[in-house]
């Protein structure tokens, strides 16, 4: 072999793994790319979680703030509608008791049904019932009589100092110890009560879906 020709094959040799070492690194190259970019999209793809999970956060916070203003906001609102309610049907039984009396054959049912009810829940044989003064002036002089007629078993002596009332009667045994107001002022503040009981409960069977609703 000629010097010339070993010193081809020399220099194809070299330049054929010159080549190699050329496509090895554009290999690793690519590989390195490739590797760079996987990552690049995974950490993309964990921030763009980390965002959303975090707008999902912001937004669940968000719609718990204002489902509990919603409820707070329908509470109040309730408890204005409960009052107002209340008020309006205290306001008609005041007026519809402050004409009562006018019509004095039903007010003498009225008040004989009160009296008898409150001398029968009351365990003592002595009794004494208050009047106001309108109704004390007129019973006074047939009182016994009245009694009777209203189904009175017991032994009832009318007051003889009469009580600030619209109407109504309020009976005690005669040592005072038990007490019934059966007046048309103490039987409304009872029915106070069960009229706000009454109330809440219509108010809240008819809000419960709306509560829902807003609860989602």
């Amino acid at each position: 072999m000629s010097p010339r020709g070993g010193i081809e094959e020399l220099e194809a040799a070299l330049l054929a793994r010159a080549r190699a070492l050329a496509d090895e690194h554009l290999a690793n190259a690519r590989r390195t790319r490739d590797q760079i970019l996987a990552d690049g999209a995974e950490r993309l793809r964990l921030r763009e979680e980390r965002e959303i999970l975090a707008a999902k956060a912001a937004a669940e916070r968000l719609y718990r703030q204002r489902v509990q203003a919603a409820e707070i906001k329908l509470a109040e609102e309730l408890d204005r509608l409960r009052w107002s309610l209340v008020l309006e049907a205290l306001e008609k039984m005041r007026s519809r008791l402050a004409a009562l009396p006018a019509d004095e054959k039903r007010y003498d049912t009225l008040l004989e049904r009160y009296v008898a009810q409150a001398a029968e829940a009351i365990e003592r044989d002595e009794l004494v019932a208050e009047l106001n003064d309108r109704d004390a002036a007129r019973l006074a002089g047939r009182w016994e009589a009245w009694c009777r007629d209203a189904g009175v078993a017991k032994r009832l002596r009318l007051a003889p100092q009469p009580i600030a009332c619209a109407g109504g009667a309020r009976v005690s045994s005669a040592d005072g110890a038990i007490r019934i107001d059966n007046t048309f002022e103490g039987r409304l503040e009872r029915m106070q009560e069960a009229l706000q009981r009454t109330v809440m409960e219509r108010l809240y069977a008819a809000t419960a879906d709306v509560r829902a609703m807003i609860g989602g």
